[in-house]
C-alpha cells in the first residue's frame, strides 16, 4: 500500500494571542488525494452511474430487498463497477487493500467473542448482574449497562450486540423480567462507548485506518466526550425506560451457570488482548494484526485445552462482514474516482477557514444524521477519505469521529451493531420496529452526542 504523504496524526499546539489553538495533522485510510488533481473528475456520464450504483447498493445494505445478506448487496456494488468500466480492477483491488487492517481487527475479535460465547462467559456475566440486582430493576438495569460498557470498550460494540444480547435475553427471563428494556440498554451502549478506545468500535478503524492516533493522543481527544456520551445515555435512557422498570419485580437470584477452565481461560484473554492493543495503540501501531494474533492464539489454547474442534467457534463467526466491509472500501474508491471526495474535501475546508467551531459543530451532526441514511460504515469511510485531503483541527475531525459512532443510536439502521442487534432479537422471537426504536432514539441520542461533541470542540 502506498505510505501516504501527510505525517502520522499528532497535535501541534501553537500560542495565537495568547490562546492554544489545537490542530491535528490528518493522514486517514484512502490515500490523501490533492485537490488539484481531482480538478478533472470522470465523464459525467460515468459518474453519475458510478453514483447510482452506489447508491442502490448502499440502500441494498440497510434495507436488504429479498432478505438477501447485507454483504451481498455490497459484493454486488463493487462488482457492477468493475463490470460497467467505472473502476478499473486495479483500483478495486486498492480499495480492498486500504481494509486488509479492518479485515484482521475484525476476525480477532470475532474469534474471541464466539469463543467467549460458546464457554459461556456472557451468560454468567449476565447472571452476575440478576444476582447483584438483588431484586430491584433499576440496579439491574445499571449493572447491565456497565456490563454492556466493559464489553464495548474492551472487544468492540459488534461483540455487544452479538453475543452480550442474548445473554441480557436468557437472564432477564430467567429473573422473570420484561426483557426488552434492558436489551435496549446493549443496542444504546454498543455505540455510546465505542470511542473510549481505538478498539471499541471497527468504525475507529475505519475512519482512520492504519493512522490512528497515539493512545496518549486518543485519550486526551475522546474521554471526557466518551464520559459524556456513556452518562448522558444512561440518563435519557433510564429516564425514557422508567415507567417499564417502575412497576416491575424480579427474582433475587437466577441459576448460575459455571465458568469452567475454558471460559476463565478466555477471560484471562481477553484482558491479555486489551493489554496488547492498548501497548500497540501507544506504540502507534496498527491495530488489526495483533487483535487477530491475540484471538488467534486465545481460540487455540482454549480449543486445545478442551481438546475441542475449532469447527463450532470457525462456523458461529459471521464471516459475511469481511465481504460487506471489502465492497464498501471499493465503491468509496469508486467515489474518490469521481471527484465527490475532492469536492466533499473543498466544501469542508472552505468551511473551517470561516470558523472551525461552526464547521466542527455542522460536520459533526451532519455525519450523525447521515448514519441513520446510509449507515455508519460507508459514511466512515467517505468522512475518512474527505478529511483525508486536509491538515484539519482537531476538534473537526473529533466530530467527525463522534458523528460516525454516536449518532446511530438515533435508528435501527445506524450502524452494523444495532443490525446485528436487531438480528439477535429476531432469534429470540422479538421484534423491534423502526418506528419504536427511533422514538426512543430521539429521546436518548441528542443529549448524549450534544454533551459529546461540546466537549471535544470546546
Amino acid at each position: 500500500m502506498p505510505a501516504p504523504c501527510c505525517s502520522r496524526s499528532s497535535f501541534e499546539v501553537s500560542a495565537r494571542r495568547g490562546r492554544q489553538h489545537r490542530q491535528l495533522r490528518l493522514s486517514l485510510p484512502n490515500e490523501p488525494i490533492s485537490l488539484r488533481g481531482l480538478n478533472v473528475p470522470a465523464a459525467p456520464h460515468e459518474a453519475i452511474w458510478a453514483w447510482s450504483i452506489i447508491v442502490a447498493a448502499t440502500a441494498g445494505v440497510i434495507i436488504r430487498p429479498f432478505r438477501l445478506p447485507e454483504a451481498i448487496w455490497a459484493v454486488i456494488g463493487a462488482v457492477a463497477l468493475v463490470l460497467l468500466g467505472l473502476l478499473s480492477w486495479q483500483d478495486a483491488l486498492t480499495g480492498i487493500d486500504k481494509g486488509v487492517d479492518v479485515y484482521l481487527f475484525l476476525i480477532g475479535m470475532m474469534l474471541i467473542a464466539e469463543l467467549a460465547r460458546l464457554e459461556g462467559l456472557f451468560d454468567y456475566l449476565a447472571a452476575f448482574a440478576v444476582e447483584h440486582a438483588r431484586g430491584s430493576p433499576q440496579r439491574l438495569f445499571l449493572l447491565i449497562y456497565i456490563v454492556g460498557t466493559l464489553v464495548t470498550v474492551l472487544l468492540s460494540n459488534d461483540a455487544t450486540a452479538i453475543v452480550l444480547t442474548p445473554a441480557v435475553y436468557a437472564a432477564t427471563r430467567a429473573a422473570g423480567a420484561k426483557p426488552l428494556p434492558y436489551l435496549f440498554v446493549c443496542a444504546f451502549i454498543a455505540n455510546a462507548a465505542s470511542f473510549v478506545l481505538p478498539i471499541s468500535n471497527p468504525a475507529n478503524l475505519v475512519v482512520f485506518g492504519k493512522n490512528m492516533p497515539h493512545l496518549g493522543t486518543w485519550l486526551r481527544q475522546f474521554a471526557l466526550p466518551s464520559l459524556a456520551s456513556i452518562g448522558l445515555t444512561y440518563i435519557a435512557l433510564r429516564l425514557a425506560l422508567h415507567r417499564e422498570l417502575k412497576d416491575e419485580t424480579i427474582e433475587t437470584s437466577v441459576p448460575h451457570p459455571k465458568l469452567g477452565r475454558g471460559g476463565r481461560l478466555t477471560a484471562y484473554g481477553i484482558g491479555a488482548i486489551g493489554i496488547v492493543l492498548i501497548w500497540a495503540s501507544a506504540l502507534d501501531l496498527q491495530l488489526g494484526l495483533p487483535t487477530f494474533v491475540c484471538g488467534s492464539a486465545t481460540a487455540a489454547a482454549v480449543l486445545l485445552i478442551n481438546r475441542q474442534s475449532p469447527l463450532p467457534v470457525l462456523q458461529a463467526i459471521s464471516w459475511s462482514v469481511l465481504p460487506l466491509v471489502g465492497g464498501l472500501f471499493v465503491m468509496v474508491e469508486a467515489l474518490v474516482k469521481t471527484g465527490v471526495i475532492g469536492r466533499l474535501s473543498a466544501l469542508l475546508h472552505q468551511a473551517v477557514e470561516q470558523s472551525v467551531t461552526k464547521a466542527a459543530w455542522s460536520v459533526g451532526i451532519a455525519t450523525a444524521l447521515a448514519d441513520n441514511i446510509a449507515n455508519n460504515l460507508p459514511v466512515g469511510l467517505v468522512a475518512g477519505s474527505v478529511a483525508a485531503n486536509d491538515h484539519l483541527p482537531a476538534p473537526v475531525v473529533s466530530a467527525i469521529l463522534i458523528g460516525v459512532d454516536l449518532g446511530p443510536n438515533l435508528s435501527v439502521t445506524g450502524s452494523l451493531a444495532t443490525i446485528l442487534w436487531l438480528v439477535a432479537l429476531r432469534r429470540e422471537k422479538i421484534e423491534v420496529g423502526a418506528w419504536p426504536f427511533l422514538k426512543l432514539g430521539l429521546l436518548v441520542t441528542p443529549p448524549a452526542l450534544i454533551a459529546a461533541l461540546a466537549a471535544a470542540i470546546w
